[in-house]
């Protein structure tokens, strides 16, 4: 029997045509250097996230880290890396946080305004596009918001953008990193929007493999991943995106997610 070629994919990242091929590039050198062949797959959208998450063929692919905690511990993923982006609100960590957008003339002008606000989501298992929002309302406006009108799922951070600057929604949360990729590559996407507020760094997405994958082929590509900084090669690659290098991370990092989640369901007491 032929084993077929594991999969890496950033389709949580190919925010477009550029970008994605920037990622592949990635991937390409982590195969390179890890000595393990990989097929660079797009499973571009619609396409659910969930079924990417399941291929059994996962060799170095992004997931979000609150499905990732929500799983039993038996059926997760194994842990590759993290990325440590380049801006300050990643402290130098493999972490990352929300930017809270508005349209720049649009009815939001404040923080406050943000209770009353037609809000737009991604999807209801995102923490970037949908969790770390709801926690950001929680921890302001607890027990004091009215059920208003949500619009969702917007899918991914280009619904959200979409959305705002077709005033269907007055605010959206979307992946601080990946408004820092839109920001270096494609800034006409986000023109006329402002960052109204960050919210608090947590986890970041991780890259992952499949469980059933063979322990020595996870662990070069683990090794290919962490020391792609080491070589110049490496770190232009790297610069490209936006990060500074990839960081081991434990499983257990991601456990606070669906805890903060949980919390803020309960404090906000409304529902989207």
């Amino acid at each position: 029997m032929v084993m077929s070629k594991p999969i890496a994919c950033s389709r949580m990242y190919n925010l477009s045509p550029r970008i994605r091929g920037l990622w592949d590039a990635l991937f390409a050198l982590v195969s390179l250097r890890s000595g393990v062949e990989l097929e660079i797959i797009a499973h571009a959208a619609p396409a659910p996230l969930s079924a990417l998450w399941s291929r059994p063929d996962m060799g170095t692919v992004f997931m979000c880290g609150y499905p990732f905690s929500r799983m039993p511990e038996d059926t997760r993923p194994a842990v590759l890396a993290a990325p440590v982006s380049s801006e300050a609100w990643s402290l130098d960590q493999p972490l990352y946080a929300s930017h809270i957008l508005v349209a720049s003339t649009g009815p939001v002008n404040a923080v406050a305004d943000l209770a009353a606000a037609r809000w737009g989501w991604t999807v209801r298992d995102s923490q970037s596009g949908y969790h770390a929002a709801r926690s950001y309302l929680a921890d302001r406006f607890a027990g004091t918001m009215k059920q208003s009108t949500t619009v969702g799922p917007l899918l991914n951070p280009s619904g959200i953008v979409a959305a705002l600057k077709d005033g269907r929604i007055d605010a959206g949360a979307i992946d601080a990193y990946a408004f820092q990729l839109l920001s270096m590559h494609e800034r006409d996407a986000i023109d006329g929007l402002r960052i109204l507020a960050t919210t608090d760094p947590l986890p970041a997405p991780l890259l992952v493999a499949a469980q059933t994958l063979p322990a020595d082929i996870a662990t070069a590509l683990q090794q290919g991943l962490v020391t792609l900084h080491e070589t110049p090669g490496g770190t232009a690659v790297l610069e490209r995106l936006g990060l500074r290098r990839f960081s081991a991370v434990t499983p257990s990092a991601y456990d606070v997610l669906p805890q903060r989640a949980d919390d803020a369901d309960r404090r906000l007491g409304i529902s989207w």
